[in-house]
């Protein structure tokens, strides 16, 4: 006997994408991305001139920030999946 996917063996039912807002996260995900990981990378750069750090120590901390960047980044969006979910 062919199940309904939609059943999910009695457990919650599994809705369907809604496109409009997964294509509104991606957009989000690509504009606030760029933004913070920018911005964080650039924040590393300019403490290393700032500072007159070594190149090495520079790239160091420009890699710290950024890694700082996409962390905020996945916060935020765990954020904006929960206030725009992409099912139902």
């Amino acid at each position: 006997m062919a199940q309904n996917p939609a059943q999910n063996n009695g457990l919650t039912p599994v809705k369907p994408i809604n496109w409009l807002h997964l294509s509104t996260l991606v957009a989000v995900a690509i504009l606030v991305g760029t933004e913070m990981v920018g911005a964080s990378w650039a924040a590393g750069w300019a403490l290393g001139g700032l500072l007159q750090l070594d190149p090495t120590v520079s790239r160091v901390i420009e890699v710290g920030f950024t890694l700082c960047g996409f962390v905020l980044l996945y916060y935020f969006m765990r954020i904006a999946i929960r206030h725009e979910p992409y099912r139902g």
